[in-house]
């Protein structure tokens, strides 16, 4: 059996779909194999670069200032949204968009490996700065990759195995977070938190990365309709005008905005598990590992009911992930001594971060779909830049820890998410081919 017919053998038992193509099987095998590898090695280096995790431990071991650790999620998310208005305006001049995606690969390799030296050869405020300045790198890079992977995904791979991809992909990714869980509880046992354990992670990131950006550069992506005019920064920000002249577009990015509620109130089930069971590494670990098998065991169902109705996965998930902050708060409130066992704050979390997951799979899955060519691109740019914006303005959320209880931060998380809800009741269904 040969290498293509092996290809299209191990797509048609992966993928569940109404519109196969027979003489479009083997190239869109080939493309689907690639796209899910690709994913799979960014999402394992992610794991290895956890802004929440590995990063405050990085800079905690060259001995970099506490108050740079608050910097590292916002520039790492925010970073890698806010920028993509400009990277689609660029990219719509592009007939291959891959390339793209392979540039955004290379330059996060890079940052890591910078990232490696510094911790190797700097100490203190000068290792914590220039960490934190190649983050910054590293992020607007990744924008390049969300912008590029979209774009690619909706035109090399039919509308109803898109969700599939996602899916597949997040499944992938919560193996690799076991595993990185499992190396933390090893870090905990053997006391390996020392730099030189970090650097060699760094380079094994940007390895991964590397590899990815082969990998995709083999997609077999047809042209793309290019605009000719000259790049401008007015034309960009006029890309705006779509949040006001696209309603649909429009009520999805303000549906997405609400939809941050869970994925905002999930470090404060960890620091609510820290205060009630304890601060050791083992518990951050365990909550680590129930995060990867979340993800593992919910990927594979979420993409395929997206690839059904993204609309209806955006609605169940996120009412389910709201109920799960409203239960929680009732029973802190009602049953407090509960929150000390073992079990249920990680349960608490397993649920929402099946949740979480189904949104995130749900709504890739929707604006994919939503338009075609330069349209999609302006879609996910605005929509990126828009959130990424959103989501500095719902952080600051958090400094209400200051005067109420972790518990009320998550009920508050919890409303947005419901209001998010009602707005999704209202979204078209645009899986339907």
């Amino acid at each position: 059996m040969n290498s293509q017919s092996w290809a299209t053998s191990l797509y048609k038992w992966m993928v569940k779909s109404e519109q196969k193509k027979e003489g479009e099987k083997e190239s869109t095998a080939r493309n689907f194999l690639r796209l899910i590898s690709a994913q799979f090695l960014t999402n394992t280096g992610d794991a290895i670069v956890n802004p929440k995790v590995t990063l405050p431990w990085l800079l905690q071991s060259v001995g970099a200032p506490t108050f740079l650790v608050g910097w590292l999620v916002p520039i790492r998310e925010s970073g890698s949204l806010i920028p993509q208005l400009f990277i689609a305006s660029l990219m719509r001049r592009l007939a291959i968009r891959k390339w793209v995606w392979v540039a955004g690969s290379a330059i996060q390799a890079l940052s890591l490996l910078l990232m490696a030296g510094v911790a190797n050869y700097l100490e203190g405020y000068s290792a914590g700065v220039a960490i934190i300045a190649l983050l910054a790198l590293f992020s607007c890079a990744r924008g390049l990759n969300s912008v590029a992977t979209k774009d690619v995904l909706g035109k090399t791979i039919p509308k109803s195995e898109r969700g599939q991809v996602t899916g597949l992909s997040a499944s992938a990714a919560g193996l690799v977070t076991i595993g990185l869980a499992v190396m933390m509880a090893l870090s905990y046992v053997y006391d390996w938190q020392t730099s030189s354990y970090f650097i060699w992670g760094l380079i094994a990131g940007a390895f991964l990365w590397l590899l990815s950006a082969i990998i995709f550069a083999r997609v077999e992506e047809p042209a793309s309709e290019t605009e000719k005019e000259e790049f401008s920064i007015a034309s960009s920000l006029s890309q705006l005008s779509l949040l006001k002249t696209d309603k649909e577009f429009r009520h999805f990015v303000f549906t997405r905005a609400c939809f941050l509620g869970t994925a905002l109130s999930a470090p404060y089930y960890v620091l609510l598990a820290e205060n009630r069971i304890g601060d050791s590494i083992w518990v951050l670990a365990m909550f680590m590992g129930i995060s990867g098998l979340a993800g593992l065991l919910s990927g594979p169902f979420w993409g395929r009911f997206s690839d059904l109705s993204s609309r209806k996965v955006l609605i169940a998930a996120s009412s389910l992930g709201a109920l799960t902050g409203l239960i929680l708060f009732a029973i802190a409130q009602w049953m407090p001594d509960l929150l000390a066992s073992i079990w249920l704050l990680p349960l608490f979390y397993f649920a929402l971060t099946v949740f979480h997951q189904g949104i995130r799979v749900g709504r890739k899955t929707y604006l994919v779909d939503m338009a075609d060519g330069n349209k999609r691109t302006s879609y996910v740019a605005v929509g990126n830049t828009a959130i990424g914006l959103m989501l500095l303005l719902f952080s600051l959320i958090g400094l209400l820890s200051e005067i109420m209880s972790l518990e009320a931060l998550i009920l508050i998380y919890a409303i947005i998410t419901l209001a998010g809800v009602l707005m999704a009741m209202r979204l078209p269904d645009v899986s339907k081919y």
